[in-house]
């Protein structure tokens, strides 16, 4: 019997693979220290993705390349037989049930029951007789089997990233029967070609098969690692979801934790002080995501240092900003500011002068961060003029959700201290008018306008990335002192992971 050339490549490179992975990665004393990121899946989950496992498994029988077999034996009175079975493709595949269950410390065990598979090919075969009698025959077959898989996938770190060995695979056959140009009920020559014929056909569907799960498992491994990588990249900001620990498996959910560590530029990142632990999450929702404080104040200076942190304000937003109340105090104040200039010939910018500070309590997400702000007016025939320059520090507790495919962000409190206010028309600043108003306005106006650009923003942002595609059901966007969890149930859309395997195998 003759192996092709590519299952050798393959079989070698996974072994390869695997030998290198159970030894590539190492950690520290206290590994859940650099710890900036954790993932958990639930056992529910889990059940849900085993449905899409079912059908990938198909999509990887249906694109397999199945190698020759050839072979070789000696009769009595007909002398040596030799046979090949070549073009072996799947003919058609279902699968009655496929149950998973979390092994403490040790695999994902999953179970497939009663796989009907239907095999097609050609066999050729022929025997040079005692008295040199030889006959060549090539006829077409059909391969009718019953098996049952049993898969155990262990996780571990390769190259810092989540790796999967399912070489733990198992093929039982219920019934394996060889049919000769569609011949249900063979003649003694066809039934002896069966016969010695099945148990090479075997071994050989036995180890192309559980390669082909190997090979998939890695595969997925690494497309989910892409997913994720992509999910937390925008353009020159990215996070480091390099893993921090060994995965955990644990009877009722899947654990990774990962560094998340801000990757932008020459810009440094480092931390070591993270107060993850376990029990800090529950098993009664799908998945759990927790975020160290670290990162949002890390993600925040790299926004910072690409210059994301900037607003600009015109025509009717900006008229919406200052005629939020009709009174004469704001009459004034807008008359004093603008100089009767209207305010499609006038504009306002807003920008942050330095890192925002950002820390999680149980309130909410606390923003503190020194704003810069002026206004300039374009006069007709005249040169432009600014007439507006403050400096402010504003503290902003914010809470956020995601409902119907959307981010929501919440200003529950907020906080304006004036460092410089320069004003025209006020030169001396003893009009306390102006200042007023425009503290009234930064709170009740501004901070909910600059809110309302984020929205979208971010919620556009993580649509790039393919989050619209899942259905997404109770998130809960939770705050802790120094941490953020986000937990919830989903629904896997069917097409994405037939989709991403087409496109690789």
């Amino acid at each position: 019997m003759l192996w092709a050339g590519r299952m050798r490549l393959r079989t070698f490179r996974i072994l390869v693979m695997l030998v290198h992975a159970s030894a590539a990665c190492e950690f520290g004393p206290f590994p859940y220290s650099i710890t900036g990121i954790v993932c958990r899946m639930t056992k529910p989950a889990a059940l849900l993705l085993n449905q899409e496992t079912a059908r990938l498994i198909q999509a990887a029988f249906r694109n397999a390349k199945f190698p020759n077999i050839t072979g070789e034996r000696s009769m009595r009175l007909l002398g040596k037989v030799a046979y090949g079975l070549t073009n072996i493709q799947v003919n058609g595949l279902s699968i009655e049930q496929s149950e998973v269950e979390l092994k403490e410390n040790d695999a994902i065990h999953i179970a497939i029951k009663n796989v009907t598979a239907f095999f097609k090919g050609t066999l050729t075969y022929g025997y040079a007789g005692a008295w040199f009698l030889q006959l060549f025959h090539s006829v077409d077959f059909e391969i009718e089997s019953s098996i049952d898989l049993e898969i155990n996938i262990k996780l571990m770190c390769q190259k810092d990233q989540v790796a999967a060995d399912a070489s733990d695979c198992y093929l039982a056959f219920h019934k394996l029967t060889l049919h000769l140009q569609g011949d249900k009920d063979p003649g003694w020559l066809k039934q002896l070609f069966t016969d010695f014929i099945s148990f090479t056909l075997k071994l050989v569907l036995k180890s192309e098969v559980c390669n082909e799960i190997n090979f998939l498992a890695q595969v997925m491994a690494n497309f989910v690692h892409d997913l994720a990588a992509n999910f937390v990249q925008d353009e020159d900001i990215r996070l480091d979801i390099s893993l921090a620990s060994v995965p955990l498996i644990k009877a009722n959910y899947l654990e990774s934790h990962h560094k998340g560590l801000v990757l932008y530029k020459n810009y440094s990142d480092v931390f070591s002080d993270s107060v993850f632990s376990p029990s800090l999450l529950t098993e009664s929702r799908m998945l759990y995501f927790w975020l160290s404080e670290h990162i949002l104040n890390s993600l925040a200076s790299a926004a910072f240092l690409d210059k994301r942190l900037g607003l600009t304000i015109r025509g009717e937003k900006l008229q919406a900003l200052f005629e939020m109340e009709d009174t004469e105090a704001q009459r004034k104040a807008v008359q004093t500011i603008f100089q009767g200039t209207s305010y499609n010939d006038s504009v306002a910018k807003v920008w942050s002068l330095a890192h925002p500070q950002i820390s999680v309590q149980p309130e909410g997400t606390v923003v503190k961060s020194l704003v810069g702000a002026e206004i300039s007016i374009f006069p007709p025939g005249e040169e432009p003029l600014m007439v507006l320059y403050m400096e402010k520090e504003i503290t902003v507790t914010i809470q956020a959700a995601y409902a119907e495919k959307k981010l929501i962000l919440h200003p529950v409190d907020s906080r304006t201290e004036f460092k410089v206010f320069k004003c025209t028309a006020d030169p001396s600043g003893n009009d306390p008018s102006v200042r007023n108003f425009l503290q009234t306005m930064i709170s009740v106006v501004g901070i909910p306008e600059v809110i309302s650009r984020i929205e979208p923003a971010l919620t556009s942002l993580m649509n790039s990335k393919g989050l619209h595609l899942f259905e997404i059901r109770n998130p809960e966007i939770i705050t802790r002192k120094g941490y953020v969890i986000v937990q919830l149930d989903f629904s896997f859309p069917n097409h994405l992971l037939l989709d991403f395997l087409e496109k690789r195998l």
